[in-house]
């Protein structure tokens, strides 16, 4: 299962385009709400989460989803956000984050000798990675993204990652990428 965690004042492009493409490729993705079930993006659409957190099954999770905006404040300061990535670090699963949600992971010192990406402006907090410009990057079990205009080759990227190369080429076919 893919858990996609929103808080307050996601990104909405950066959370529902991967969730989106994910979805298109068959893959289990379950949106878990951090302050409440209805929440509300950076730009004013609120949706419905699947679940709570509190709802999360970390014995099914595959890979966990920070999206980022301006809620990725209230991510960090979550503390089950944040016994989910420890969790998640600790069982060698993937975490997947874009925007400046890297930013959580790199001060947890979990992008030590990694390649990583994010939002221009929060490279510092990228403690220990080797930042590289790339829309979208995966070096081991982490997947950091820019922002949203790379939120398609986010999704993409999780999609090859859990698939098939071959399954995200033919998905962007069929999607007009």
């Amino acid at each position: 299962m893919i858990y996609v965690l929103l808080a307050d004042g996601f990104e909405e492009i950066e959370a529902i385009e991967p969730i989106d493409i994910m979805r298109r490729a068959g893959l289990m993705v379950t949106t878990a709400g951090v302050n409440g079930q209805l929440v509300k993006g950076a730009h004013g659409v609120t949706v419905k989460a699947d679940i709570l957190i509190e709802g999360v099954i970390k014995t099914d999770m595959e890979l966990l989803m920070l999206p980022g905006g301006p809620g990725h404040v209230s991510l960090d300061e979550n503390e089950n956000v944040q016994e989910l990535i420890d969790y998640a670090n600790e069982n060698d699963l993937y975490i997947a984050a874009i925007c400046a949600s890297p930013s959580i992971i790199g001060r947890k010192g979990l992008l030590k000798g990694k390649k990583a990406t994010c939002f221009p402006g929060y490279e510092q907090y990228l403690i220990g990675a080797t930042y590289v410009p790339d829309k979208a990057v995966i070096d081991g079990k982490i997947i950091t993204a820019r922002g949203a205009g790379a939120a398609s080759d986010f999704g993409f990227l999780i999609v090859e990652t859990l698939r098939k190369k071959s399954d995200a080429k033919e998905l962007k076919e069929n999607m007009q990428y």
